[in-house]
């Protein structure tokens, strides 16, 4: 009894304050105060039985957390009450937003307990009692009756606000003192309202002119979420007031239309165009459907500060973009914001049921605070339709909440009734504040509904017979918003009439002037960023690319990237494996893969090009061979030899990503699109691996020049290589970028030689234009005594499309064997073996465009042959062979030898592995050993 004393000794306000900081942060409450806290908690979860309040008394039995010993305890009367409504107010922080009101058009769902004051020990005969808890949501002593409507108007209103998750006491302050302020609600001046009107009547008018225009016609209308636009211009308007410079957004279908239009200010007659169908203005153009476009403007806003706005374009993958939107918005930060990140804004604006169903929004979620992916914070916007597709969003998700995600990285979400456009614009205000405050993502969850189907041509009372009976009986956002201004006396019938008619006759004025153009125009993005740089065709690609560099020069960087710090102390491994590296370019010149690799690096360093290169494992490399950044051993202290050159150079940026291939590709192509002059790669641990990113290999890598006439220069770099590692591990399904090759839309490479390699990494960066690039890099090649270049190969020489036999004499050769990557020294070592002097070994080096002037040239020069071979170490039905087929006239008359048909690129067992290796070995060299290929003789 005598430890607890001191109840008797505090002011109940004191112990009220001191208890709720408790129930915020057990871990800072003094320790005798929290034994107490936790065995008053035990005796009110414990009820009468063994615990709690005594029936008819003021005493409560505790059960010490320690001791886990019960004791009786006198609490006084009024200590106990103040308990219990710091524990009702808990309750309203931690459930509040699942009574709210955020609903437009149908009954939320029900959740129990509630929270009337009976289920916190409460009576209606306490609502008129003072209770000094009123003091720690800021309204001073009150009454139960007041702090209860405080509770309700702060948690239950239009805005759910779910942050009790947090752990950090500091950030839930803040979030704590903003929702209380003017009780979770924004006191908006009358030429705010009437902002809000305009924009939200921009809105509406906008959609209500497409559908009488273009009837049925597909334009994913935003109709029952046009509160978004008055909400992303608040946003824009106060972030730039902020700071902000720069922009980044990304969005699907839903309301994009309307966003370019009154957000970006793109003009209504190019979209009108559009939906007309008109051809594009540019040649060779493909375009595609309006919803899919990006956008790029320089806006004012209404306090004069000068604004950059970019709006990604992306496909019909929903959630591909908010990775893309990262990548951007990191590349503007590192390019021209370093050290104030935040200029840069990134936005996503999600669909409920696409950011509860696609895994890629976890994998953006997890990147929020890492190194290599960390953009400041994200604003994150849902519009929630409560349908996607036809399916409603019961059966979309388990959660609760379309944006539990939210909660891996603990991101505040705050749930808004769409029809309440006041409402919405302050839960923007308070997203923009929290990123701003902390750098850290939050959620707005914009609670709207669709009006219309999916696509405006689908019939929704088909699946939604109830709820579209509602909608179809519901105002729109304007009206309604435009009903409580006429209640408040600011405006009048009159005045909205006005309103509307001037957004109409602007939009008629540009549906007339759309009707005297014949064609289409491109939609921009990121112009800036790519001024100089053409577009490029396949005759342009198959061009001579100079990439020298200067061998007094070239020495300097091997002599920097090879000496280590003499004041650090490294592993005894790592001084020998860069006193090897050392010894390999001053005494023997004989330069490794992962020589030539660093080299190219480091000259485009010094040339003044960012290196930015992720992916998992890539610091030393899956293989070990990297190395790029080094690790002192007792402190872990990384040291990267490539930001150490010595004089002016530009920034080397190497992360280790997570494990992911889907986000952290969408990322990096993201960032190439944004930072052409920078050397982006993106590195498989495999190259199978990329399978998990085949959707950005689709959507964007292999055809987004064609469709939004944006170029890309990021590089992929796959291990490949048959070397017994089963099934998974052998092949990058090479196969698979080969199918995607069209026209002029990127370079495939399978390089057998460091210098090569050398030359093909700088030649990404030493053109006019930009490719994403693809290369199978080896494995075992990587430490292959034959996989070795000369320096001067590296100052001097160039990219070679195709290598010819260096050794063959022409009059001799009978067989001419054509093969790509690292198949090339196994035949070469049979080739010694049998001492076939007859057979020349020819390498193609870029698999596209396909060299075939080269080809033709070297097939031409060896006269004598007989025996024209496609050798590949991959099945028939994978590596490059039906590639070659499509791409290269003379495939036709080549023999080919391969492995059989298989659904399984390797086979899993070594000893199988090895037979069917030296099947395909055997049959190039000897034609009547036809094994090989019986399957489909």
């Amino acid at each position: 009894m005598d430890k607890y004393s001191f109840l008797n000794a505090m002011h109940p306000s004191q112990l009220a304050d001191l208890y709720n900081q408790y129930l915020q942060n057990p871990d800072a409450t003094e320790p005798s105060m929290r034994a107490f806290f936790q065995g008053f908690d035990f005796g009110l979860e414990s009820g009468f039985e063994g615990g709690g309040f005594d029936e008819g008394s003021t005493t409560v039995t505790l059960k010490d957390s320690e001791t886990k010993e019960k004791e009786t305890v006198e609490v006084p009367e009024n200590v106990q009450k103040e308990f219990q409504v710091v524990n009702l107010i808990d309750g309203y922080r931690h459930r509040g937003h699942l009574f709210t009101k955020t609903n437009p058009v149908r009954e939320r769902r029900k959740y129990s307990p509630k929270l009337h004051i009976e289920n916190f020990g409460l009576t209606e005969s306490d609502l008129d009692t003072e209770f000094e808890a009123g003091e720690i949501i800021g309204i001073g002593k009150a009454t139960l009756r007041e702090i209860v409507q405080f509770l309700e108007d702060v948690f239950c209103d239009s805005i759910g606000v779910e942050y009790a998750y947090i752990r950090n006491p500091e950030v839930i302050k803040w979030i704590q003192d903003h929702i209380y302020d003017n009780r979770n609600h924004t006191n908006y001046t009358e030429d705010q309202k009437k902002n809000i009107l305009r924009r939200l009547n921009e809105a509406v008018t906008f959609e209500s002119f497409l559908h009488k225009s273009y009837v049925g016609q597909k334009r994913f209308s935003l109709e029952g979420n046009e509160s978004l636009i008055p909400a992303l211009d608040a946003l824009i308007e106060g972030a730039a007031d902020m700071g902000v410079k720069e922009f980044v957004m990304g969005m699907a279908h839903r309301g994009r239309l309307n966003t370019l239009v009154n957000i970006f200010g793109k003009s209504a007659k190019d979209i009108f165009n559009e939906f007309e169908g008109k051809d594009y203005e540019v040649d060779g153009f493909d375009g595609d459907v309006k919803y899919h476009l990006g956008w790029t403007s320089n806006r004012k806003t209404d306090s004069g500060n000068e604004i950059n706005l970019n709006i990604a374009p992306n496909p019909s993958h929903l959630e591909t973009v908010g990775s893309v939107v990262q990548g951007i918005a990191r590349a503007k930060q590192d390019d021209h914001h370093l050290g104030d990140e935040q200029n840069v804004l990134p936005i996503v604006v999600h669909g409920d049921a696409a950011i509860a169903g696609q895994g890629i929004a976890y994998e953006i979620v997890q990147m929020a605070q890492l190194d290599g992916y960390k953009t400041g914070g994200t604003i994150h916007i849902v519009v929630n339709n409560q349908i996607g597709f036809t399916t409603n969003y019961i059966d979309g998700r388990s959660s609760i909440y379309c944006t539990d995600v939210a909660k891996v990285t603990l991101a505040p979400v705050l749930h808004v009734n769409a029809d309440d456009a006041e409402a919405v614009v302050h839960a923007m205000n308070f997203a923009l504040k929290y990123r701003m405050e902390f750098g850290r993502d939050v959620f707005i969850d914009l609670l709207g509904y669709r009006k219309y189907g999916h696509n405006e041509g689908d019939e929704p009372k088909f699946t939604q017979p109830k709820l579209y009976q509602a909608i179809s009986e519901h105002k729109n956002p304007r009206d309604i918003y435009a009903d409580k201004l006429k209640e408040e006396g600011l405006i009048d019938d009159e005045y909205l009439e006005k309103l509307e008619e001037k957004v109409k006759s602007k939009l008629n004025e540009e549906y007339e002037d759309s009707k005297k153009e014949d064609k289409a125009v491109v939609s921009k993005i990121l112009q800036e960023e790519w001024e100089g740089f053409e577009p490029a065709d396949k005759h342009k690609m198959l061009e001579p690319v100079d990439t020298t560099f200067d061998l007094e020069e070239l020495t300097k960087l091997a002599e920097a990237i090879t000496t280590l710090p003499e004041d650090k102390n490294f592993m005894r491994k790592v001084n020998k494996l860069m006193k090897t590296r050392h010894k390999m370019y001053f005494e023997k010149n004989e330069l490794d893969w992962a020589m030539g690799e660093l080299l190219a690096y480091a000259t485009l360093l010094k040339e003044g090009h960012d290196v930015r290169i992720s992916g998992q494992d890539v610091e030393r490399g899956t293989f070990s061979h990297r190395h790029a950044v080094i690790k002192t051993e007792n402190s872990e202290e990384e040291y990267m030899p490539h930001n150490h050159l010595g004089g002016e150079q530009a920034k080397f940026y190497i992360y280790n990503s997570l494990l992911s291939e889907y986000a952290v590709v969408g990322f990096d192509y993201g960032y190439a699109m944004a930072s052409p002059s920078t050397l982006t790669i993106w590195e498989a641990q495999f190259g199978d691996f990329s399978n998990g990113a085949q959707i950005m290999i689709d959507q964007y890598i292999s055809s987004a020049e064609d469709k939004w006439k944006t170029q890309n220069g990021l590089i992929l770099l796959l291990p490949h290589g048959y070397e017994g590692q089963g099934s998974e591990h052998s092949s990058a399904r090479m196969e698979r970028y080969l199918q995607l090759c069209a026209k002029d839309n990127m370079f495939v490479a399978n390089c057998t030689s460091p210098a090569n390699y050398f030359h093909l990494l700088r030649r990404q960066l030493k053109t006019n234009y930009r490719k994403p690039l693809i290369v199978f890099t080896p494995k075992s090649l990587l430490r292959h005594p034959e996989v070795i270049s000369p320096k001067e190969d590296l100052a001097n020489g160039t990219f070679q499309t195709v290598i010819d036999d260096p050794k063959a004499k022409v009059k001799d050769i009978k067989t001419l064997v054509i093969c790509s990557g690292k198949f090339y020294f196994d035949l070469k070592k049979r080739r010694e073996e049998e001492g076939r002097n007859d057979m020349a070994l020819v390498r193609l080096e870029q698999l596209f465009p396909v060299p075939k002037k080269e080809l033709d040239k070297i097939i031409k020069k060896y006269k004598n042959v007989d025996d024209l071979v496609w050798a590949q170490e991959e099945p028939r039905n994978m590596g490059a062979y039906t590639h070659l087929l499509l791409q290269y006239h003379k495939a036709k008359d080549f023999r080919v030898c391969s492995r059989r048909f298989y659904g399984s690129p390797a086979a899993g067992s070594q000893a199988r592995f090895k037979k069917r290796h030296e099947e395909v070995i055997d049959y190039v060299f000897d034609p009547s050993k036809d094994n090989c290929i019986q399957d489909y003789k």
